[in-house]
């Protein structure tokens, strides 16, 4: 055995066991599966590296090229050479954009485990193997069939013969040669484009059509003759009754040597539109902005004395989002939007009463205090991270149950990280330019593809007698494929969707502005931004086997795309908040009154003047600028609130640039002179007035008539409904009517704003396993290098007892174990000893006794690379270590 053949890797843990640290906390990031719990050693690593689970998000975590990549060593040799893999990727004639990115994909699939060995025995890891190599129920996404060898197995050595005799081909003594030499006459060019040569006419359109798969046809009992030539010399083999398959190495010929169709070694460009000038879009994107925080603060005071009802099975229902909508002058997706936003933000929340309903959280009466640069840099950080998806709010679940906003079933675990990609992809372009939105979907799938659809290939074979089924697209019903949840676009994955969603809610909230970044929203991202969009093309690529690339180089790292730890994103939110504050319209102090009894807010108003014009004036209209219209029943509203008719006189002439138009100042006086003439209180209810012709109106009043009222005194009037119902039916009769105390005071009637307790937002569902973070990382490495140590340490062997298999503990008798602790206390030596905790786990460990007493053993163990102390009866057993 050669020296090369000694020190290569004879498995996937040995393989493992090769690497740095550096290495292998390169592969605990990528795959934070493996990590959790921590593995004892390498071989337990390893093992789990192998599972299906782990396989399959590790697969979905590869691009495209690098998945085509496995799918060609799917079906190579085992193991296959690097010359071998280049021919099935570059084909014949190397096409050299494959062959210069082939080593960067192979770096990424070794450095998430998935292939081990050199570069003359490349293994794919067995359950991948599994996963993409062809198979009658899981055809290959390269659309190759079986090898030769694998369809012929089973099959009698004389037609096998007859294979080989028709081919021209010398017979051999056994099917094994003989297989063999038909596998060389169709892996080799030149003789198999002889062979080819003498086929009949219409032979070589049947191949054709099967050639890119899938490779499956069916044929009638009596084929035509030059169907016949092809299956009597193997270029076409039976699977079943009436079914026939082409075998690899005769597809392979005619692809003159590719795997796949299509190679994809570089990510597709996501080149601008449009550019617009950067100053035009930050303009945009903050008025944007405003116009966010308007719309939260204006849902929010809609709901300010309890919101609509929570349906029984959660959520709000179709009605009360469709109302919401009309209040919000937005449609109902919009509306959803902005629900579902102001609940991330923990602004929203349902109060858990009895008769639950939504309403504001104390949070929002802070928020409402911050400056807006913040209060928008407080919902940009929760929409970026938020893994509710609004945009599913209309479709169904699995369960054909509508899926209703602020309703369960809305999490989409992937949310946060497309909506990280897609911004960092426009972080990537020049300032102020406009991508393709199809070329970014186009790039999430390239990046992604087992998690969203491919398109089909060429049209089914109809060779023989037609086709016996198309393969599932890549990834799309595959074995390892993800599914979408049901949403709008049923043509399309959830991927695509939430990209697309991302887009228009990134307009929306102001982090884009005419479709591209803002300088606020390139921040929001944080420092990585730029430098995790620098697209795959542009990195040089090394020309041949022995180069390596850093495992980013054909893959979106997971930490490229997941969340900011909350230090950082804090940090990046308030970098945006400073970018955006300058851009934000100032709040004005005035208004412009007008004869037509409307207001004209020129631009945002600051908050004493809206709240107090919202309360006196009803909105009519919202755009740049706000027209508000006085009515009687809003200036009632006012004199209702407290405010005299003099404090709305002093009010208007302080905060109008223009003068006070004397229709608007005869309705208030009008309306004050009225208000409070009726006085109502509680009989059960009463009514009361010095005038006794006005209560005689009231009376003849036929829409008095529900109210039930009868006269009690010239100047009183008594009803048998409540005093909220005598209220609002007094004034809907056209009347203005005061409530009073029991001691005649009237009573002033402020806006409850109905709160819920104290709520936190609600916490992101995570795709999976978190990243791990530097520290648990060298914790995680250091512990699996000394339980690997523990393992492997080389022991001397016992006397008289059985050889130990790999993971079983030594077992000696209580007395054995303690005479060789106290004999190491003097010798200074290491052992290996099994022990089992408190809670039953079983494990081996490398200690050096220091002190045996009282039961106890005080050693230092080498697996944790610190002093302890274990209880002699829960070790199983001891061993000495070898000498060497």
């Amino acid at each position: 055995m050669s020296t090369a053949d000694q020190q290569a890797p004879r498995s996937l843990a040995e393989a493992l066991r090769a690497r740095d640290d550096a290495s292998l906390a390169a592969l605990l990031r990528a795959r934070p599966d493996l990590i959790t719990p921590v593995p004892t050693d390498l071989t337990q690593l390893a093992t789990r590296a192998g599972t299906r689970a782990s396989v399959v998000r590790a697969l979905e975590r590869l691009d495209a090229f690098a998945l085509q990549t496995a799918e060609a060593l799917a079906v190579a040799g085992d193991p296959a050479t690097w010359d071998e893999l280049l021919a099935l990727m570059a084909g014949d004639a190397r096409d050299p954009a494959v062959a210069s990115a082939l080593p960067g994909a192979l770096t990424a699939l070794r450095e998430q485990a998935l292939v081990w060995g050199a570069d003359d025995r490349l293994r794919l890891v067995r359950t991948a193997r599994e996963l993409l190599a062809p198979s009658p129920q899981h055809p290959s996404p390269t659309g190759l069939g079986p090898s030769v060898r694998e369809a012929t197995a089973g099959m009698s050595p004389g037609r096998i013969q007859e294979f080989v005799a028709n081919a021209g081909l010398p017979s051999t003594h056994d099917s094994v040669s003989a297989v063999s030499a038909l596998s060389s006459l169709f892996s080799r060019r030149r003789k198999m484009a002889a062979l080819l040569a003498q086929a009949p006419a219409g032979s070589l359109d049947v191949l054709e059509r099967l050639v890119w798969g899938p490779p499956y046809g069916q044929v009638t009992a009596e084929p035509a003759a030059h169907l016949r030539w092809l299956l009597d010399r193997g270029l076409l083999l039976p699977t079943a009754p009436g079914t026939v398959v082409l075998p690899r190495e005769v597809a392979l010929h005619l692809r003159a040597g590719r795997a796949h169709r299509w190679p994809e070694p570089t990510p597709p460009a996501v080149q601008p539109l449009v550019t617009h000038r950067p100053q035009v879009v930050d303009a945009t994107a903050a008025g944007q902005a405003y116009t966010a925080l308007t719309t939260v603060e204006e849902l929010l005071k809609e709901w300010d004395e309890g919101g609509p009802a929570v349906l029984r099975a959660g959520g709000l229902s179709l009605r009360d989002l469709k109302r919401t909508a009309v209040a919000l002058d937005v449609s109902e997706p919009v509306a959803a939007f902005w629900v579902e936003l102001a609940y991330a933000a923990g602004l929203l929340a349902s109060d858990g009463e009895a008769d639950e309903r939504y309403a504001a959280t104390p949070e929002y009466d802070d928020w409402l205090e911050r400056p807006p640069a913040e209060r928008w840099g407080q919902l940009a950080e929760a929409w970026l991270a938020a893994t509710r998806t609004p945009g599913v709010v209309g479709g169904r679940d699995l369960k054909e149950r509508a899926l209703s906003a602020l309703g369960p079933g809305l999490d989409r675990s992937a949310a946060p990280e497309v909506r990280r990609r897609v911004l960092t992809l426009l972080a990537g372009l020049p300032e102020g330019a406009v991508p393709d939105a199809e070329a970014v979907l186009a790039r999430l799938r390239w990046e992604h593809p087992l998690r969203g659809p491919q398109p089909q290939g060429a049209a089914g074979p109809q060779g023989a007698a037609g086709p016996q089924g198309s393969p599932p697209a890549p990834g799309a019903h595959g074995p390892y494929s993800s599914h979408g949840s049901h949403g709008s676009r049923g043509d399309e994955d959830l991927r695509s969707r939430l990209a697309r969603w991302t887009l228009t809610e990134a307009e929306l909230l102001g982090v884009t502005g005419r479709g591209a970044l803002s300088a606020h929203g390139r921040a929001l991202l944080g420092a990585g931004a730029t430098a995790a969009a620098r697209p795959a093309a542009g990195d040089p690529a090394p020309a041949g086997p022995g180069d390596r690339l850093p495992a980013h180089h054909r893959f979106v790292a997971p930490a490229a795309t997941a969340p900011l730890p909350a230090p950082e994103q804090a940090v990046a939110t308030a970098a945006a908040a400073r970018l955006l504050a300058p851009l934000l319209p100032e709040p004005l102090d005035h208004v412009l009154l007008q004869a037509d009894l409307t207001a004209v807010a020129p631009g945002p108003l600051r908050r004493p003047l809206a709240d107090v014009l919202s309360v006196l004036a009803d909105v009519e209209s919202k755009g740049g600028a706000t027209v508000y219209r006085f009515t009687p029943g809003s200036v009632r509203r006012a004199l209702d609130a407290g405010r005299s008719a003099s404090d709305l006189h002093a009010f208007l002439a302080e905060h109008s640039r223009t003068p006070v138009p004397q229709p608007l100042a005869y309705l208030i006086d009008d309306v004050a002179r009225r208000h409070g003439h009726l006085r109502v209180g509680a009989a059960s209810a009463y009514v009361r007035c010095d005038d006794e012709s006005v209560l005689n109106e009231i009376l003849a009043d036929k829409r008095a008539g529900a109210l039930r009222l009868r006269r009690l005194a010239p100047t009183v009037l008594a009803a048998q409904a409540d005093p909220a119902t005598l209220l609002d039916g007094l004034r809907a009769m056209g009347f203005a009517p005061a409530a009073e105390s029991a001691e005649g005071d009237v009573l002033i009637t402020r806006a409850h704003a109905h709160r819920t307790p104290p709520r936190t937002a609600p916490e992101p569902v995570p795709d999976g396993p978190p990243v791990p973070d530097g520290t648990l990382l060298t914790a995680a490495i250091r512990a699996i290098r000394a339980g690997d140590l523990a393992a492997t340490a080389p022991r001397k062997p016992a006397e008289d007892a059985a050889p130990l298999g790999p993971g079983q503990l030594p077992r000696t008798s209580s007395a054995e174990t303690l005479a060789t602790m106290q004999a190491a206390v003097l010798t200074g030596e290491a052992l290996w000893i099994g022990y089992v905790n408190a809670e039953g786990a079983a494990s081996q460990r490398v200690i050096a006794p220091v002190r045996v007493e009282g039961g106890f053993v005080t050693a230092y163990d080498h697996t944790a690379d610190e002093v302890r102390t274990y209880p002699l009866h829960r070790i199983t057993g001891v061993a000495e270590l070898a000498d060497d």
